[in-house]
């Protein structure tokens, strides 16, 4: 309901205003009235209307005097001049300060309506308005924590547009990385027979899982480490010592930590990960070399952190080591790899052309390092793929692409192979959503891992991706393989079997941590999930 308020030092006009007003028919009330301006203006402050319609001439405080201080103050509402004198320059002034209309008294029933009409009119559009604005910001607010993280997932590829470096810009969560060294540990889940047989929901949910652990055990030692994943089976830890560290002690530190990454995960997952780790870099823009290095000493497994484990450390040594390709091929993956998810092939195609070249330019290409690198990409095609919900194994059978990666000898041969690859892929009919939708599913993975104990429902979700319920639900089945409320439940469930791992809460208290008061139904679920009893779980 629209709010109105009148001024004028005519009593019997303000009576003739209020009957003469059709309140119910514009939807509106009267809110005040004041014969004077000064009077007027303390109104319009306590009651805060939506139109005043005031005089001009009046006593202690003209109109135009009143409306100017309210602008002032910043009282947007829309105002309307009702004078008995035409004059041109108040007319000018009256403009001045945005006021919606000027009329001469007397003024008809008719005409009042439609000017309030009119009014009315404009608030409504402008309502509308703040209301999209609102909508807008508020979407903002909630894509800002996966915006940021993108943010530190470009700076660790290397990817960052240039003005950020040019200028040293830093967004506001990041500005300590300006007063601190950093360190890369890369960390490569290898793809055995375990890790190739995962369902694309158990993918998910291990991917969830490891980011649970490398982070838990990451701020132990390292309160500010980020973890980020790159593509397919690559993720990366950002550490940020303390600058002036004694250098011995923190690479004691990092080895210590990757043999414990190591252990972890094999312990509870049950799967094999490598652990490669940068150099130390004093500026927060050489982030993406010890991105590179890190990685390189995983391919290289020359200096090992600790016998017998897969943790690898750099050294300065490996840059020259036996014709290793000094290229930043951590950068080339993450890209493509964005590239092939988003089924954007005339982006993978010019990355590869790009590649290639600069591989050519490289003395000393063997055939295995070729090989090598074709195997390297069909693993990234075929997990970024799975993780929009496409099987390669479907489109071209592992066996014809063992046969054909034999054949590879020289960077031109791998281009070409390459491209007629992604030709294949990306115009494949079982290709399966767009990066729309997969920017949605992404968004409703990560806030089922972040707000798993909360109650939510599809249509809460749905409200917030802006994608209708019945649409959303089957994009997510689409890309996940499993149903909303299933997602869900394998995560609380999985949440639940760590906490109950831990034995520091009871099995009640873990059903109510992870979004169930029902007890019994909760240990019905976790039967189903796990094959056993919560009881069982913790003798």
């Amino acid at each position: 309901m629209w709010r109105i308020a009148i001024i004028d030092d005519e009593r019997q006009v303000l009576q003739g205003m209020k009957r003469a007003i059709p309140w119910e028919e514009i939807d509106a009330e009267w809110v005040g009235e004041a014969l004077n301006g000064e009077d007027g203006l303390e109104l319009i402050r306590t009651a805060g209307p939506d139109i005043v319609i005031t005089d001009i001439y009046m006593p202690v405080m003209n109109g135009l005097d009143m409306i100017e201080q309210l602008r002032k103050d910043g009282y947007n509402g829309k105002i309307i001049i009702l004078s008995g004198y035409s004059d041109f320059e108040h007319a000018r002034q009256a403009l001045r300060h945005n006021v919606s209309d000027y009329v001469s008294k007397p003024i008809s029933v008719p005409t009042l309506k439609s000017i309030l009409d009119k009014v009315i009119q404009e608030l409504m559009e402008e309502e509308e308005k703040r209301i999209k604005q609102d909508e807008l910001q508020q979407k903002l607010m909630m894509y800002e924590p996966f915006i940021e993280k993108e943010w530190v997932k470009s700076a660790v590829a290397g990817t960052l547009d240039s003005s950020y470096k040019s200028g040293n810009r830093l967004p506001q969560p990041y500005r300590f990385w300006s007063e601190t060294e950093h360190v890369v540990i890369g960390i490569d889940l290898i793809r055995d027979v375990r890790a190739s047989e995962l369902s694309l929901s158990d993918w998910n949910l291990f991917r969830f899982a490891i980011s649970n652990i490398v982070s838990e055990l990451a701020h132990e030692a390292f309160p500010g480490a980020e973890y980020t994943e790159l593509h397919s089976t690559r993720a990366v830890l950002l550490i940020h010592p303390e600058a002036g560290s004694s250098k011995q002690l923190l690479e004691k530190k990092l080895g210590d930590l990757g043999i414990r990454l190591i252990d972890c995960i094999k312990r509870y997952l049950k799967l094999v990960i490598h652990v490669g780790i940068g150099s130390i870099k004093e500026q927060w823009t050489e982030i993406p070399d010890s991105t590179e290095e890190a990685f390189r000493a995983i391919d290289l497994r020359d200096r090992r952190v600790v016998p017998a484990y897969d943790a690898y450390a750099y050294s300065e040594a490996m840059r020259q080591d036996q014709g290793t390709i000094v290229m930043r091929p951590a950068k080339f993956y993450f890209e493509l790899a964005g590239a092939m998810k988003a089924s954007q092939e005339a982006l993978a195609q010019q990355l590869v052309t790009e590649y290639i070249d600069q591989l050519k330019k490289q003395s000393g290409i063997a055939p295995d390092y070729v090989q090598m690198l074709a195997g390297e990409l069909w693993g990234i095609f075929a997990y970024c793929l799975y993780e929009v919900g496409m099987v390669l194994d479907d489109i071209c059978p592992n066996d014809q692409i063992a046969k054909e990666m034999v054949g590879l000898t020289k960077p031109e041969e791998l281009a070409e192979w390459l491209r007629a690859k992604i030709s294949v892929i990306c115009s494949s009919r079982q290709w399966k959503g767009n990066s729309k939708h997969r920017q949605a599913v992404d968004f409703m993975t990560q806030y089922i891992h972040e707000h798993y104990a909360d109650e939510m429902t599809l249509a809460d979700l749905a409200d917030k991706v802006y994608i209708s319920r019945n649409h959303l639900s089957i994009i997510f089945k689409n890309m996940t393989g499993e149903t909303f409320n299933t997602y869900l439940t394998r995560v609380r469930i999985e949440k639940a079997r760590e906490l109950l791992l831990e034995r520091n809460m009871l099995v009640y208290e873990v059903a109510e941590r992870v979004g169930y008061k029902n007890v019994p139904y909760f240990s019905t679920l976790f039967k189903k999930f796990t094959g056993m009893n919560p009881t069982e779980l913790i003798k």
